[in-house]
Formats: C-alpha cells, structure tokens, sequence
C-alpha cells in the first residue's frame, strides 16, 4: 500500500475533490493524509482521512480583506492580483511549511492542487513524485483568448518563482508547476472543451476524470419527507461568493421561485447572514438552510441554480440535471460558457439580473426538454470518465 499526500490551498471549492479521491484512496488500503490551512480545510476532512496542519500565514480577516480587494478587481487586473496578490505568497509560504511534512509523512505521490504552486515546487525541488490535480478544466479550454500576453505572464512568473526558490534553471524552464510532468487530473470531461483543438494541445499526462464528488462530511437532518414527487425540485446554491451581492442574488431567486410553487419546490443554500429573514418569510415550498446534502440531493432533482462553480456544474451535469448559471468571477465565466455551449443550461447576469430574468431562464430549462437531454448526454460521459474511482486508479498507477 502507498503513502499518497494531498496539498490544497485554503479554497473550500478546491479541497472537496481532493477529499473525494483521497477517501476512494483511503478505501483501497492507502494511507492518506490532506495538508492545509485548518481554518478552512479543517471543517472538511472527514475520517478516515488524516488533516495535517500547516501554520496559518494570515488571519480570517486579513484573508476576508484578500477576497474583497480581488472582488474590486476587473479584467487582467483581477487575474493578476490573484496571482501576485494571493496565490504567489501563498506558495511561498507553502514550499516553506511543507518540507518537514514531506520529511516526516514521506509519501510515495504528492497530489498538489492546481493554485497550490508551493507544493508541486517543493516536490520538484526534491524529485518527489507528484501530480496535479486541477478542480476546474478553465486552465484547459483557452481561458486566455486573445490575450496571449496574459497567459504568458503566468508562464513567466511562475518561471521566476521557481528560480527564487532555489529550482535549477534548466528544471524551471522545462515545466510548469500548474501541470505535472506525470499526470495532471481534470475534475471534468473534455467534451465541454471548446473545440476539438483544445483537446489535441492538453499537456501530455492530462486525463479528465469528471466529477470529484466523493467523501464528504456529514450534513445532518434533511426534511426528504417534504420532497413532493409531483413537483420539480430546484437547488439553489451559490458557494462562497459575497455576502451581499450573494444575498440579493439568493432573494431575487426566492422571489423568482415563489411565483412557480404551483410547479416547483425550491431548496435554497444561504449559509448565516446572508439572509437571517429569507427562512422565516419564504412560502412553505421554499426551503432555505445552511447546508444541505448536495450530492444525495442530486437524483431528486430538475434543475438547479448556481454561480458556475466547477464543482456543482459538474455534480448537476453527472446526474444528467440541467442548470441556470450566474457566474461571478475567476473561472466561473468559462464554465457557464461551456456548459451553455453544450445546450445543457442557460447563463444569466449575477449582479443584473431580476427575479422575472431568474423565472424566465428556469422556465426554459424546465420546460424545453433539450436541456434535460443535453445534460443526460454529459451525463454518460461523466459516468464513462470514472470519477474519483477513476482519479484514485491513475495514481496508483504511479505508486512504487
């Protein structure tokens, strides 16, 4: 059996495909062991899978005031304040905070994170085994466009960083930590790639697994008796984007929604403080909590709502559900653009849209039944991908 350590960086979004694949390794025999930030991916390692903590660089609210300074960012100047403002740092500090890690779990493979730069520093730093794990396929479907310089400009710093960091020249112009030399894992299908080009340019080694849901925490209660059989169900679900914008999105959602009960059950995801008084005023078929138990939810569901994270698209598109993308920021625009491409959802605007746009895009996906089919037919190729059974069989492949 092999000694497997992932690395994630601090992004909710990013540690779940990682628990995913490490809990189907953990079933297999591996010993597996997740290092990161506590804060954030303590509340998310799950037994049997084993947190190794590394030490907290910034606080709650030096990172909260990240994310607001990134979401006041527009067009290349956002791609490169994620770069030079959080993700470089970041791997710094990583590289650093992982040697004795590496010292003392010694695994057989790493399995670093895309954005998690530091790790695939230090295990090319120190010839270890590793592999990428990329949670979105955005890297992979010409995210830069006609802005060439802006992809090059990555390629370029992470050269530099590499260099600083003590990697031997002719190494750190080889590669590119954001893809390993030896497998790099795509939590997607290459048939929502733009077109069959892209395909042929991925780096040598890149295999698309589907969706990484796997292992998760447990969720607690759910009211599944309230489920009507006779209605459709709606998820909606936004993940970690701004407490206000989110919370306007989420009640012009409801407002949406509460106009189709008749038609429609609507589950809505408003973790604490984005809305306190969406629960208490939302009609009896609007049921908002917390958390809810999203991959079980899945299979009940007929659609469902969301900004365009990988993770949900991806979770949604395995079951064969269509959905109404809003996306925010960062890869979520290219997600919504392939899944619109691939005539499985409909994209509406974030900070625009109302609650008659909201009930107009989900009608359509309700009641034109092309969606629901464009969705089954990425459905079967994210059954024929594998998912974390195929993510976990890839790296054990690399195992000595």
């Amino acid at each position: 059996m092999g000694r497997i350590l992932f690395v994630v960086p601090p992004l909710a979004g990013h540690v779940y495909p990682a628990v995913g694949i490490g809990g189907e390794l953990a079933d297999r025999g591996h010993e597996v062991a997740i290092a990161g930030h506590a804060s954030v991916v303590g509340p998310l390692v799950p037994a049997p899978l084993r947190l190794i903590e590394l030490p907290e660089q910034i606080t709650s609210g030096e990172r909260a005031e990240i994310e607001e300074k990134s979401r006041r960012q527009r067009g290349t100047g956002s791609f490169k304040f994620l770069w030079e403002d959080f993700l470089l740092p970041l791997g710094s500090a990583m590289a650093r905070d992982l040697e004795p890690v590496v010292d003392d779990f010694r695994p057989d493979v790493v399995v670093v994170d895309q954005q998690a730069v530091g790790g695939a520093l230090l295990a090319r730093r120190r010839r270890l085994r590793w592999v990428t794990l990329a949670t979105t396929s955005a890297e992979f479907d010409n995210p830069y466009g006609v802005m060439a310089a802006v992809g090059q400009w990555v390629v370029d710093r992470l050269r530099e960083f590499q260099l600083a960091s003590g990697v031997p020249a002719e190494d750190a112009a080889r590669g590119d930590l954001r893809f390993s030399e030896l497998l790099t894992l795509v939590c997607s299908v290459s048939e929502l790639l733009r077109t069959p080009d892209a395909v042929a340019a991925l780096p040598p080694g890149t295999v698309f697994i589907g969706s990484g849901a796997g292992l998760r925490q447990p969720m607690g209660d759910f009211p599944w008796s309230w489920l009507d059989p006779a209605r459709a169900k709606v998820l909606v679900s936004l993940g970690t984007v701004t407490r206000e914008a989110g919370g306007r999105f989420l009640r012009v959602a409801a407002e949406a929604l509460a106009g189709m009960t008749d038609q429609v059950q609507t589950i809505i995801v408003a973790p604490p403080g984005i809305v306190d008084d969406l629960a208490a005023a939302a009609p009896a078929d609007v049921l908002v909590r917390g958390k809810v138990p999203q991959l079980e939810l899945m299979g009940h569901l007929s659609a469902v709502v969301c900004h365009a994270g990988n993770n949900t698209v991806c979770e949604a598109l395995s079951q064969g559900v269509p959905l109404v993308v809003a996306p925010v920021r960062d890869d979520q625009p290219v997600i919504a653009e392939q899944l619109t491409r691939a005539g499985a959802g409909l994209r509406v605007r974030f900070g625009l849209v109302n609650a008659a746009g909201v009930a107009a895009a989900l009608g359509s996906v309700l009641g034109d039944p092309a969606y629901r089919s464009a969705a089954r037919r990425l459905g079967d190729d994210f059954a024929t991908a594998g998912g974390v059974a195929a993510g976990a069989a890839h790296i054990e492949k690399l195992l000595p």
